[in-house]
């Protein structure tokens, strides 16, 4: 698991490309306002979200695993219930299986699950617990 201060330091300065599971359309929601910041700050934002067929100018996935195999992801920002959360780091270990990439687990604030966090260890994935990528960019940039 990565929490100290200089690892999410290291996390967000190094990241180019984050898919963030759960990116709605409505700008109502927060998880349409994070994807927004993250373009605003020079991140690629993949939207995953079966529905919209695009958010901000970016192709919207059905699910992780649809996003082209030649599109480097970072990190994975889960934006949905915590019920759902250990589904979506099997989603990450598929990824990791599909194309040998290791992208950062970034739960928000409280969507990380005891489940998630097993599946993070055993698949040996990076994984950030119950942190809001907008105050973390934040209190570091």
């Amino acid at each position: 698991m990565i929490e100290t201060i200089s690892n999410i330091n290291e996390v967000l300065s190094e990241a180019e490309t984050i898919a963030i599971i759960g990116c709605s359309e409505n700008v109502y929601r927060t998880s349409n306002y994070a994807a927004r910041f993250l373009q605003e700050r020079g991140y690629r934002v993949i939207p995953v979200n079966p529905g919209p067929e695009e958010i901000y100018g970016e192709k919207c996935y059905d699910s992780l695993t649809d996003i082209p195999k030649d599109i480097q992801i970072d990190i994975v920002n889960v934006f949905r219930n915590s019920e759902y959360t250990a589904d979506a780091a099997r989603d990450v270990a598929d990824w990791k299986k599909q194309t040998g990439q290791n992208p950062v687990v970034w739960t928000q604030l409280d969507v990380s699950s005891p489940e998630a966090e097993k599946v993070a260890e055993e698949q040996e994935l990076p994984y950030i617990r119950n942190k809001c990528i907008m105050v973390e960019w934040d209190r570091y940039f």
